[in-house]
């Protein structure tokens, strides 16, 4: 298969883009948080061809990307106010709501649930191929699954290249992290995975947050999850990841005392000149967290080199999005943590 690069700054890419969608084509297409490879969510054949391309579980659910909130009525059910309050504040925007879902949507396309995930991205082309496409594109993040996600249209060229009909390229994406995720089905909202939203911002407009035990911790490999990366181990390089927390001068004097040739360090921009002779890679600077969720995926794609030994990755701290950063590079680890200051 030849794949076609689009750019999104062309007039024609929305149309040609939404014609593959409808034709039950697979087509990766930018957004705020990350690239998505997306396939008409209402098509159980086209769904199908993206859990073969990334290799993905059959039981991790995949979001329904729509235009404008109106469109919630068309594809879920008993919608809570609360839904339209998150909507009018946050979309478009990096925030998945997870509602009951209505019969037209596929069991295959919600991981068999009858909850499905919703968003609206904020991304002006593709809003337009969804509404030129007349369909919800389900789009998880455009990644061989389990690797580190897709923030440029080269990063899902590495991944897909000859595989899917086209790339739409929109640039390197602002946010750099998956969608925030509630889930508005329960008795209370409840945070199933953090990002570009922060859980401070959702309390207030909520009033009560709940947060689920996968944001902190490894859930068990049975788990039924109602959201995607929720209980695989995700956006890892193919090596193991340590996150070392801990003062900057504690968390070198453990990584030096411990690294070896063939190991690598991923750390914040400042703290560069303390790992000059341990080949180490700054996704962004401690100072600017939004660098650091732009950053994260490219530079562990970067690492995801099986001649790489170890990563012994620097954490930010805090809400908001370094929330986000943190979940994401635990995941990463597997929640490997070593506290550095009760190390030494």
């Amino acid at each position: 298969m030849k794949t076609l690069h689009l750019s999104a700054e062309v007039s024609e890419t929305a149309e040609i883009a939404a014609n593959l969608i409808k034709n039950g084509e697979l087509v990766a297409i930018p957004t705020e948080t990350v690239y998505g490879l997306g396939a008409n969510g209402l098509d159980e054949a086209a769904v199908a061809k993206i859990f073969e391309a990334k290799g993905r579980p059959q039981d991790n659910p995949l979001i329904l990307h729509i235009s404008c909130a109106e469109e919630m009525e068309k594809f879920c059910k008993d919608i809570p106010r609360a839904a339209y309050d998150l909507a009018e504040k946050f979309w478009p925007g990096p925030l998945t709501i997870v509602l009951p879902a209505r019969d037209i949507v596929p069991r295959r396309t919600t991981g068999g649930l009858s909850t499905v995930a919703v968003r609206c991205p904020d991304n002006a082309v593709t809003r337009e191929i969804i509404r030129l496409a007349g369909v919800p594109i389900a789009a998880p993040s455009a990644n061989i699954s389990g690797k580190p996600s897709t923030t440029t249209a080269q990063h899902v060229a590495h991944d897909h290249e000859g595989r899917i009909a086209a790339i739409v390229d929109g640039g390197p994406c602002r946010v750099g992290v998956e969608s925030t995720i509630v889930d508005l089905t329960e008795d209370r909202p409840r945070l199933l995975r953090p990002g570009g939203i922060g859980p401070e911002q959702l309390r207030e407009v909520l009033g009560d947050l709940v947060v689920d035990k996968a944001v902190t911790a490894q859930i068990d490999k049975d788990a039924v999850v109602k959201a995607p990366g929720m209980k695989y181990r995700h956006y890892a390089p193919a090596e193991p990841v340590v996150i070392v927390s801990g003062s900057r001068e504690r968390a070198a004097e453990y990584i030096h005392a411990h690294f070896v040739p063939g190991d690598r360090v991923l750390c914040f921009q400042e703290e560069l000149p303390l790992y000059g002779d341990c080949k180490p890679l700054a996704y962004g600077r401690e100072a600017d967290v939004n660098t650091l969720s732009a950053g994260l995926f490219a530079a562990l794609r970067e690492l995801d080199d099986p001649a790489i030994h170890k990563v012994y990755a620097r954490c930010p701290e805090g809400g908001g999005v370094a929330y986000a950063v943190q979940n994401r590079l635990k995941k990463a680890a597997a929640f490997h943590i070593v506290d550095a200051e009760a190390e030494l």
